[in-house]
């Protein structure tokens, strides 16, 4: 047995160079998508419903991906196959969201272009897990946060950047504005380009000598899995009442998400305590259903924290533009103004967020893990509950310092609390499971945020804002129920 070597300060640069177009893409997706899916003829209470494609594509995508990246070793390496795969769909898909007739297609694409986006991130996370000493990791996930920072700045200006240069921000009604459309096509060229500079620039440790270094040695004992019909039948119980009252209280259409997405997993956990399979299927939920201890108490901190995100990425430009600009046409110049407007407040989180992956390590050594993110995602819940108050456009800059110190520390400290738990034999398909409690807060978002507002809010998405800050700041407090990471032996240097 021996420690991981340590890597240099650009070897580190260089692994997690590939983040910076991945961010591209995704800030892309999240600042200018509702105003796509506006532009192309849906109203505000549809908008969550069609951006269900991101999550549930994640849902599927990332531990699918992290179970073969596990068990993938050829020319490329383990990971950088997957790496470059999904940097080829997704920037494939960029070229194409702008140019799409019709709002069935732009909901098809942003299937399509969130599955290619998990196709590289999920490998991403494991990456710095396979590459990294313990004593590492919380830097190369720092390192990950600061360019998805720095990329999503760019990403989230972009059309108002290309408005400023003379671009046409308007367009007639129906159709993409030029500043959307050519912000995707540079963000294709962005995030294709970066992705494949990792992929040159990096080796990987072959299976083997992964498992004989001693921070990823021990396996996780076989779990039993003779009692998983219980939760089962408890998730498809709670599913069919979930049913039952969307029929007899004709409540919104999206809850029936909700119901499924119950029923399928307490079908699946009552299947797995009776298979005899030892199938990918069986060993995903088996590995779910077992997860260490540790996991489970992140998976509430990464639940109510992704909730509160995916409220933010969807309800920002109709909240923004309807509140503060007095607008709800997107073929108005008002509206396009404010949407405007919410893409450079994305690029500012992102911004204090790569400041923040800055100061986080250093945070990290006063204070540890667990405070330095309870401190962080207060600071978000303060920044989106700041959205019912504020009415200067401009002020939600200061708004944006919490939100970005949130989003630098949801991007890295869960993975460095969890990554000293998790054997190197099943890092992907582990991370892969840890984003369940990504995407299912998603799913419930777009399950019940457009109920909420319409029955409890009047229509009024700024709300939505609140909702997310208050979640945040109920996932700091989850963090305390976390246990600090004990230390671990000084790494070897590298040769």
């Amino acid at each position: 047995m021996s420690n991981k070597p340590t890597l240099s300060f650009w070897q580190i640069w260089n692994m997690c160079f590939g983040f910076l177009g991945i961010q591209f893409g995704f800030a892309l997706q999240n600042a200018n998508v509702s105003r796509i899916f506006q532009t192309l003829g849906a109203d505000v209470g549809q908008i969550p419903v069609l951006w269900i494609a991101a999550p549930f594509t994640g849902l599927i995508v990332q531990p699918v991906i992290g179970y073969f990246s596990d068990r993938t070793w050829n020319r490329l390496g383990r990971r950088r196959p997957y790496f470059l795969v999904g940097a080829i769909l997704s920037t494939l898909a960029l070229l194409w969201m702008p140019n799409a007739p019709a709002l069935w297609v732009a909901a098809g694409l942003l299937w399509v272009l969130d599955a290619s986006i998990n196709v590289s991130m999920e490998p991403f996370r494991a990456f710095v897990g396979d590459q990294l000493p313990t004593g590492q990791r919380p830097l190369g996930y720092a390192m990950q946060s600061f360019f998805i920072g720095v990329g999503a700045v760019v990403a989230s200006a972009l059309p108002w950047l290309l408005s400023r240069l003379g671009v046409p921000n308007v367009a007639p009604a129906g159709h993409i504005p030029a500043t959307v459309t050519w912000a995707f096509y540079l963000g294709g060229a962005v995030l294709f380009g970066a992705v494949l500079w990792t992929v040159l620039t990096t080796r990987e440790y072959p299976p083997l000598a992964l498992e004989a270094f001693d921070d990823a040695a021990a396996e996780l004992p076989p779990t039993d899995a003779s009692r998983a019909w219980r939760p089962g039948l408890l998730l498809v119980l709670a599913g069919t009442l979930v049913l039952l009252a969307v029929r007899r209280y004709a409540l919104e259409k999206e809850l029936y998400l909700l119901a499924g997405g119950l029923i399928v997993f307490g079908a699946l956990f009552a299947w797995l305590s009776a298979t005899r399979s030892r199938g990918m299927l069986q060993q995903v939920m088996g590995d779910l259903y077992g997860m260490p201890g540790p996991m489970r108490r992140l998976a509430w901190v990464q639940f109510f924290s992704w909730f509160a995100l995916f409220a933010m990425w969807i309800y920002t430009t109709p909240g923004v533009t309807q509140t503060l600009y007095g607008s709800t046409d997107p073929s108005s110049a008002a509206y396009n103004e404010g949407a405007n407007w919410v893409g450079v407040l994305f690029a500012a989180y992102n911004g204090f967020a790569a400041l923040a992956a800055v100061a986080i390590p250093r945070m990290v050594r006063w204070w540890g893990l667990r405070v330095s993110h309870l401190v962080n995602l207060c600071l978000g819940g303060a920044g989106l509950l700041s959205f019912l108050v504020v009415r200067d456009p401009r002020w939600l800059l200061a708004s944006m310092v919490g939100v970005g110190f949130a989003w630098a520390s949801i991007l890295s400290l869960p993975y460095a609390l969890l990554s000293d738990n998790l054997p190197a034999a099943k890092m992907g398909v582990y991370m892969g499971i840890f984003n369940f409690f990504i995407v299912i807060p998603q799913l419930l978002a777009a399950s019940v945020l457009g109920m909420l507002l319409k029955t409890l809010f009047g229509n009024q998405p700024i709300w939505a804002l609140a909702l997310g800050g208050a979640s945040l700041v109920v996932a700091g407090l989850c963090t305390l129920r976390v246990r600090e990471p004990t230390a671990t032996a000084t790494p070897q240097p590298a040769p």
